[in-house]
This record gives C-alpha cells, sequence and structure tokens, in this order.
C-alpha cells in the first residue's frame, strides 16, 4: 500500500502533468465565469438545460443538468492542488470523481478523468467515465460526457449558450 501511495504522488510529477498554480488558477477562474444559466440541445436535438453558481465563498462552482429524459444531476468543481477536481453526483446514486489537469495558457477545453467513485460497487455498473468541457467563447460551451457501463463506452454532447448571450 505505501508503495502505491508513493508511485501516486510522483507518478505525475514525472509525467509532466503538473499545472502550475497560475494554470489553475485560471482554469478556475473560467469555470467561475461560467455563473447563470445555460440552454442547448443534446447529440439527439432534444432539450438540456444547465446552471452554474459559485459556492462556499466562491471555493467550488456547482453544476446542475437536466435532460428531457433523466432525472437532474450535480457536478461540483474545486481546485485540487495542482488541478481541478469534481464529483458528480447521478441518478444512479453512485459519485465519480474526476480530476483535470489544466495546461498553462489559453483553456479552450478542461479534460476530466475518472479517479474513484464513492457507492460504485463494481466498475463493470454504468457511471460517469470522463467529461470534457470545450470553451468556444464566453457565451458557447459544449460538454462530452462519456458514460461507462459493462466496460463499454457510449458518449454524450451537449451543446449550450448562456441565457441571455449571443
Amino acid at each position: 500500500m505505501l508503495l502505491l501511495l508513493l508511485a501516486s504522488a510522483i507518478f505525475p510529477a514525472l509525467s509532466g502533468s503538473v499545472s502550475s498554480p497560475a494554470a489553475v488558477t485560471a482554469a478556475f477562474a473560467q469555470l467561475r465565469s461560467l455563473a447563470g444559466d445555460w440552454e442547448g440541445k443534446d447529440g439527439d436535438g432534444n432539450a438540456v438545460r444547465t446552471s452554474f453558481k459559485q459556492v462556499v465563498s466562491n471555493t467550488a462552482v456547482l453544476e446542475t443538468l437536466s435532460m428531457s429524459d433523466a432525472e437532474e444531476m450535480m457536478t461540483l468543481y474545486s481546485i485540487d492542488t495542482d488541478g481541478i477536481a469534481l464529483v458528480h453526483y447521478c441518478p444512479m446514486n453512485n459519485q465519480p470523481r474526476m480530476r483535470a489537469i489544466p495546461p498553462d495558457g489559453e483553456i479552450k477545453e478542461l479534460v476530466f478523468l475518472f479517479q474513484s467513485a464513492a457507492n460504485l460497487p463494481d466498475p463493470a455498473v454504468g457511471h460517469e467515465q470522463k467529461l470534457v468541457i470545450q470553451f468556444a467563447d464566453k457565451d458557447h460551451i459544449t460538454e462530452l460526457w462519456t458514460w461507462r457501463m459493462s466496460g463499454k463506452d457510449t458518449r454524450m454532447v451537449y451543446r449550450f449558450v448562456r441565457k441571455g448571450g449571443a
């Protein structure tokens, strides 16, 4: 167990996947700038809505996502040392935890990769595995979610426009 913990602490530094504090701060500021209501369509043209709200003295961002064919979901984003962490609260009653390592420079997208999950009895049980948030401009974002079940991935695409935006 000690060897595993040591390897997990050292490996990011060796692989070059550590963000600078400035990159993390900039990425989180970009997430905070999403505050407000958004509407859009999924990959099949169905209506979707999401809203972002700064919470806990602006140290976290809470997203509430609503789709026409599913129950509401929530995702909480926060800074986690050299990255951005998220916890996704799913109607499947599991809570995947993911992490993104922001790039230095302009942030066109954040890629959140699965780390672990609470209340996931088996990896074959359906859960969110990956999230990519693409920032087109201040009023347009795309979320690319990857759902994994029994080892098979399904990609879901949501394109959003800020309400009242361009």
